[in-house]
């Protein structure tokens, strides 16, 4: 087996629990010189620093699929882009306000984060992603912008986030999908934008064939990305369900989780 190309989710897997890579992380994927892609639900503002530490040139993949982009002189390239309809992402965002005042509710475009308030959600993720939201009114904030990617829900409480899961759900918003990203997370990207069409379109851009590539997960965002693949691997802070499928696991992201697959399972070094 020859892999040619590594595909990996960010948060709950390549970063550790500080949104970090760790330099053993970082080692292990220079040593193997196998190229890797970055697929995740972040923006590329939040993928920006993995980016740079990896030294990343090529294609990667950001709002689970939504866009498909290069840094090139700094700046995103798109190459691929799938956008909420903005009347959707209206109804949601007014939906969500009206009925659970009490989520964390924001959205982002290509280069901005927006929300109306700053409240225990938002400092959550700010924390995660070191970036700062575009703090804008709540009338302008619920209009949504005509380029939005993804729509972001948090909840510390589970039962608050399956019961919001629950009402998006019964909304039949047929040009959406509605994932858990996480443990407080929930978020909506179109329809068609899945981790998978990024995959496929950099197979396709460099003719690689499914048993050429692997890939690292452990969300449910992750599962058609893993699909995708010839080798997926699953880390070890995955929830159950998924690391009940039939795929490696690896150890978890605090552990080095990432780095450690490649050494185990890709580059047969043990």
């Amino acid at each position: 087996m020859t892999i040619k190309r590594i595909f990996s989710d960010m948060d709950g897997t390549l970063l550790n629990s500080e949104g970090r890579v760790s330099s053993e992380n970082s080692k292990a994927i220079r040593d193997a010189q196998i190229p890797l892609t970055l697929v995740s639900a972040r923006a590329p503002m939040e993928m920006r620093e993995a980016i740079e530490a990896l030294q990343l040139t090529g294609p990667q993949v950001g709002f689970n699929g939504g866009l498909i982009y290069q840094i090139v002189d700094g700046k995103v390239k798109p190459l691929h882009i799938d956008i909420l309809p903005r009347k959707t992402a209206q109804t949601i965002l007014q939906a969500v306000r009206q009925h659970f005042p009490q989520i964390s509710v924001s959205y982002y475009d290509m280069t901005n984060w927006y929300c109306d308030r700053i409240d225990e959600g938002i400092r959550l993720e700010f924390n995660i992603t070191r970036q700062a939201p575009t703090l804008t009114n709540e009338a302008d904030f619920l209009a949504a912008k005509d380029n939005t990617f993804k729509i972001m829900m948090i909840a510390l409480d589970n039962d608050e986030l399956l019961a919001l899961e629950k009402y998006l759900q019964a909304l039949d918003l047929g040009e959406v999908s509605i994932l858990r990203s996480g443990q407080y997370h929930l978020e909506i990207t179109s329809k068609t934008a899945k981790k998978s069409k990024g995959i496929a379109y950099i197979l396709k851009k460099e003719g690689l064939d499914k048993s050429q590539i692997a890939a690292f997960g452990d969300g449910h965002n992750d599962i058609p990305m893993f699909e995708m693949v010839g080798y997926p691997i699953v880390m070890g802070n995955a929830f159950p369900d998924i690391k009940e499928l039939d795929y490696k696991v690896t150890r978890s992201n605090d552990e080095h989780g990432v780095g450690y697959g490649i050494r185990k399972y890709l580059k047969k070094i043990h």
